[in-house]
């Protein structure tokens, strides 16, 4: 759908995009980012206005920023966050489905709360990660993670309480937030305990230590790429 807005702006302009974090179906995005190859000047402003007028109301052009051939939108991000919604102890209303996922048994917010941190700093992260290949690094530094109360998003369908998972690195390997997610899940809900997700940090094997949880919840919350608001 960008491409083809893309294409009714500029006419008959020739041009290349580059998309960088793509989410997979049933996954949100707060934010996105991708890079515009263009073979005549684009006006900044009237391109960001014309694209907002066209685009379906569930896509808005927040900024455009000019950057130079070095720029690369996938390997140029400083910082990603992830936000994952959840709540616990049974069914919650069907309007919450794109944005919260719900388990049926009662969590242990605090055990998780502890196991959230130990995500934290550099790990392997072998165990939480999609058919890898050879060239895969599974080395991460994970800059912050943490499973808090939810104050972020509200409405009158959702539950009394409910929870996110928030967390921050320069860049993500395949499913690693909903592998890490589904950790935290068997963790609270007390099918592993601390020192299983401490010991998988250390493990090169790709053996998942619990089940992934649901695209739905997954949200791309943010991207930094240094560049004032892109």
């Amino acid at each position: 759908m960008i491409e083809k807005t893309i294409k009714y702006v500029l006419g008959e302009v020739k041009f290349k995009t580059l998309g960088a974090s793509r989410t997979d179906a049933m996954v949100s995005a707060n934010q996105a980012a991708f890079e515009l190859f263009s073979w005549a000047p684009v006006d900044m402003e009237s391109f960001k206005e014309e694209m907002n007028i066209n685009l379906p109301r569930d896509i808005e052009i927040l900024s455009v920023e000019e950057v130079d051939e070095k720029f690369n939108v996938i390997q140029g991000s400083r910082l990603k966050e992830y936000i994952y919604l959840f709540a616990s102890g049974g069914k919650i209303h069907p309007f919450c489905a794109p944005l919260m996922t719900s388990t049926e048994y009662e969590l242990d917010i605090d055990l998780m709360q502890q196991g959230a941190k130990l995500f934290e700093g550099e790990h392997s992260f072998a165990c939480y990660c999609t058919k890898p290949n050879a060239e895969t690094k599974f080395v991460r530094k994970i800059e912050f993670s943490a499973v808090e109360s939810n104050d972020v998003y509200s409405a009158n369908f959702f539950p009394k309480e409910s929870y996110l998972f928030k967390v921050r690195s320069s860049g993500f390997l395949r499913y690693q937030v909903r592998w890490m997610m589904g950790a935290l899940f068997a963790l609270g809900g007390g099918r592993i305990d601390l020192d299983v997700i401490s010991e998988s940090l250390n493990s090169k094997e790709n053996i998942p230590i619990a089940g992934m949880a649901p695209a739905s919840g997954l949200i791309l919350n943010s991207i930094d790429f240094g560049l004032g608001d892109v």
